[in-house]
């Protein structure tokens, strides 16, 4: 069987659309070599069918004549486990940098160790309280005494203070995040709808996909996420990513219940941080339920906060500023630091008060309270206070232990306070105690910037391979253009040569005896 005349022109023309799609394709990475999240792309050239098509009457050849070559799909160059891996070390990224930052808050409020911290501010005024016990008579002395005294109450109260506003920033950064997550849900939804339109006509929409795993990528910095795949049917490719699947997973990886954000039918779910009733400022839950293309999530149900284990920006921020544990009580680290202090604060103005009960002032008479009496330990660092008696009067210092002007012997008890163990602070002194919770908000800070940089260069040697693997080389995507353009001028050259022949045979052949 004899091939067309045209057969060489049709193979050149293929040869020519499918090396130019080539250099599109080309192209489009090198435009793209900057932009965030864009995987870079190739095409498939696939030979088309030989001739003539294998059939029964198929006429008897020594081999098969080729056609040409097509153009195939265009496909992202992208590896999914490499994609997994990322968004597992960015929740954990996530999750102790949001956590190492609050505690750094801490830090910077506590300062300590400084000249300006509690731990200064009562070493003067145990040194006030010895300075009255060698001079029991010294208006001065007593005066230094009463106003470092107040001094103390005035660190207490500002570290309780700032602590509190501290948490309430947190709280509306839990807000925030979950208002992001809510709207990376959103848009997730949207291109999975735009995608849902175009691979069923059997088209790749790769810039798609890369904008949906962009959000993906950002979503799993919040929360941890399990992400599937469903078709979208119609005539999809086998390589078509498909519906993306949304669930909240724990710790190890594993959908939570109730937790899904996306599901098979697109339908999507939105998060709100829920907060106790009676302390507005510890996490209670974190609710779940549908949400509209406006971002109103109406709750469903409630995860709660101790069993809400999806890792990420969100439960770093939820485990610094306070939650209820699994039996009601209120922890945190923040909850932690204030409940110390005020157990602190109760204990030591307790015992000071009771000490000084035990003396006498400089007119002779019982001692009273040296700070204003506390009910309990709840806000008492809060609530903590000088009492205006000794405010108005620093005679009423009770220093002496025998009632006499130049006995000094109380305030010397006073100054023993120090030193003393409270059943209240775990059998622990009151300088003891302070320098157990300031040790162990040190622990805490050191490791949780420990595992921030350990989870920050996991996350960025993964990304590394990753882009890698799907990022633009501007060397090697001018390497692929010189080669495709050379195929594209041999392309061409090849039609010019059966140009040619036809020439040849329409004008010039065939003329003899005209």
């Amino acid at each position: 069987m004899v091939t067309s005349t045209f057969h060489g022109l049709e193979v050149a023309r293929r040869a020519l659309a499918a090396q130019q799609s080539a250099l599109h394709t080309t192209s489009h990475n090198i435009s793209n070599a900057n932009t965030e999240g864009y995987s870079r792309q190739r095409v498939n050239f696939e030979a088309t069918n030989p001739f003539p098509t294998p059939s029964r009457n198929a006429p008897q050849m020594a081999g098969q004549l080729g056609t040409g070559v097509t153009a195939g799909q265009i496909e992202r160059i992208r590896d999914q486990f490499l994609d997994f891996q990322y968004r597992a070390e960015n929740n954990q990224a996530g999750y102790y940098e949001s956590k190492a930052d609050a505690l750094k808050r801490m830090e910077d409020i506590m300062n300590e160790p400084s000249d300006s911290g509690l731990a200064k501010t009562m070493d003067q005024f145990w040194e006030s309280i010895q300075d009255v016990a060698t001079n029991p008579e010294d208006g001065g002395a007593r005066r230094v005494m009463q106003q470092r005294g107040q001094a103390v109450v005035e660190t207490f109260n500002h570290l309780h203070d700032k602590l509190t506003d501290v948490q309430g920033e947190l709280k509306n950064q839990m807000d925030t995040n979950a208002g992001q997550v809510n709207t990376l849900v959103n848009q997730i939804h949207q291109l999975n709808d735009q995608i849902s339109r175009v691979e069923p006509n059997g088209d790749l929409p790769n810039d798609l996909y890369d904008k949906r795993d962009l959000l993906v990528d950002e979503l799993s910095e919040y929360v941890n996420i399990d992400i599937s795949y469903e078709s979208n049917g119609g005539h999809s490719k086998a390589t078509a990513e498909g519906q993306a699947i949304i669930r909240l997973a724990d710790d190890n990886g594993n959908a939570i219940n109730n937790g899904t954000l996306i599901d098979a039918d697109n339908n999507m779910q939105g998060l709100e941080v829920q907060f106790d009733e009676e302390n507005g400022e510890i996490v209670s839950g974190v609710g779940i339920g549908a949400m509209d293309e406006n971002g109103n999530v109406e709750l469903e149900t409630e995860i709660d906060a101790h069993q809400f284990s999806s890792p990420g920006k969100l439960q770093g921020l939820i485990h610094a500023n306070g939650y209820m544990n699994e039996d009601g009580e209120p922890t945190g680290d923040y909850v932690d630091m204030i409940n110390g202090l005020n157990e602190m604060a109760y204990e030591f103005a307790n015992a000071f008060n009771d000490q000084h009960q035990a003396g006498y002032d400089l007119n002779g008479d019982e001692g009273s309270n040296f700070f204003e009496p506390l009910d309990d330990s709840s806000d008492a660092a809060a609530m903590i206070a000088v009492s205006e008696d000794i405010m108005n009067d620093e005679s009423l210092i009770a220093a002496s232990g025998s009632g006499q002007p130049g006995d000094g012997s109380n305030a010397q008890a006073l100054s023993d306070v120090r030193d003393e163990n409270l059943e209240g602070l775990n059998d622990q002194s009151v300088q003891k105690f302070y320098e157990a919770l300031v040790g162990d908000l040190g622990v805490k800070a050191q490791e949780a910037n420990r595992m921030a940089n350990n989870t920050s260069s996991l996350r960025e040697s993964v990304n590394f391979n990753r882009e890698a693997m799907s990022g633009v080389s501007l060397d090697e995507e001018m390497a692929n253009m010189i080669k495709f353009q050379h195929a594209y001028n041999a392309a061409a050259r090849s039609m010019t040569v059966v140009d040619e022949t036809l020439d040849r045979i329409i004008n010039q052949m065939g003329i003899v005896g005209r």
